[in-house]
């Protein structure tokens, strides 16, 4: 019984020993999945803060005094430029007209009476049966009869002008808000209240404000090259954090620096048949101001951060060794870091397996695209019981 303990024990160590062998054979340089960066063209995205302002703003004032006779729209409507929205109480300016009509007439009358005086003293003066001054009295007079038409009738376009005035029109086409005065209160056109706002909001602007240092950086790197100008199509991201279904354009941006703030404004255009975006509204809107030529996409498993937020990468070195490598990655493209320094063409980051690398570790590189080989596990590999039942068996 001795004979046969010792017999299975020593069967048992060697097998392992055997074991053991057989893990450091099988064991041997990690295999990761790696892929070739090259540069490529990604826009520059940025998401700036902005309120939303009406595309055209007119605030109907009335031009004559007089009592408000009547409102002529609704409230919260459409209305069109030319579409009456007031009468004011004409009978004053009415009467103004029909007095400058008169004056008109009698002008006239005076006029063609002076004319015709003029007319029979011209022979008479050549032949000296009148004086020759009271010839040039005469045309003189007839003269300035005309001017006296031409004076009274500039009075009457002036007084039609005014009586005209007494329906005040809609300024331009556009949603109209509240009435500001009722029917039988006292306007004047010096009032510093308008009667009512009229705002176009289809199409609608967007102020987006930018820091003029952000500005300043962004020209300086187009000057430099590898930027050139994209064409800034707007998306707008709504208080309640959706996204809004039409896209806008930039028109322009302002020529100076807010004092206050340090910011320079953009102004974008929106489409907005249904409404939904009204002035004051905030919106955050996203839009593509450059494009970089120089940058790399590396899948966002093969980027990782340091306590201190460093981004480091992982790439293939000489002799199939892994390297660790600092780069600049401060944003992201879809499922994609954009790094912009650290990398070279043709680099072999690792994007699969970096777990336990260590620097200068042995790697067996594979491209990225291939699935990882995984081999089966060997019936002699588990927990060793396999080779110690086959020592045991064989010594039995």
């Amino acid at each position: 019984m001795v004979a046969a303990a010792f017999l299975i024990s020593s069967c048992g160590s060697g097998g392992g020993d055997a074991q053991k062998k057989g893990g450091r054979g099988q064991s041997g340089p990690a295999q990761v999945g790696y892929v070739v960066v090259q540069p490529s063209s990604v826009p520059l995205v940025t998401e700036l803060s902005g309120r939303v302002t009406a595309f055209q703003t007119s605030e109907v004032r009335p031009q004559v005094a007089g009592i408000v006779q009547r409102r002529l729209f609704t409230e919260g409507t459409i209305v069109r430029a030319g579409q009456t929205l007031y009468q004011i109480d004409p009978s004053l300016y009415q009467a103004q007209a029909s007095q400058a009509q008169a004056n008109l007439q009698s002008a006239r009358a005076s006029a063609e009476a002076a004319k015709i005086r003029a007319e029979r003293y011209r022979p008479l003066a050549k032949m000296e049966a009148v004086s020759q001054q009271d010839y040039t009295d005469a045309a003189a007079q007839a003269r300035q009869a005309d001017a006296a038409v031409a004076q009274n009738n500039a009075q009457l376009r002036t007084a039609q002008i005014n009586l005209r005035f007494t329906r005040v029109p809609a300024p331009i086409t556009g949603r109209i808000g509240r009435s500001l005065v009722t029917e039988g209160a006292l306007v004047t056109g010096n009032q510093a209240d308008p009667l009512a706002v009229i705002q176009r909001l289809d199409p609608i602007f967007v102020d987006i404000q930018q820091s003029s240092a952000e500005m300043l950086a962004l020209r300086k790197a187009m000057a430099k090259g590898g930027l050139t100008p994209a064409s800034a199509t707007v998306r707008l991201r709504l208080e309640d954090g959706s996204e809004y279904s039409q896209t806008g354009t930039v028109e322009f941006s302002e020529v100076m620096v807010n004092e206050n703030t340090g910011t320079v404004t953009l102004r974008a255009r929106f489409p907005n048949p249904e409404g939904i975006l009204l002035p004051g509204m905030f919106a955050r809107a996203s839009f593509a101001q450059a494009i970089d030529h120089q940058a790399f996409l590396v899948p966002q498993a093969g980027l990782s951060r340091d306590p201190r937020g460093n981004a480091t990468v992982w790439v293939v070195g000489p002799g199939n060794r892994a390297i660790a490598r600092t780069v600049v990655a401060t944003r992201t493209e879809g499922a994609n870091w954009v790094v912009t320094q650290g990398l070279a063409p043709g680099d072999k980051v690792i994007v699969q397996g970096t777990a336990n690398l260590r620097p200068d570790a042995e790697i067996r590189p594979v491209p990225y695209t291939e699935p990882q080989r995984i081999e089966p596990a060997k019936p002699g590999a588990q927990g060793g019981q396999g080779a110690q039942g086959g020592a045991a068996k064989k010594g039995g």
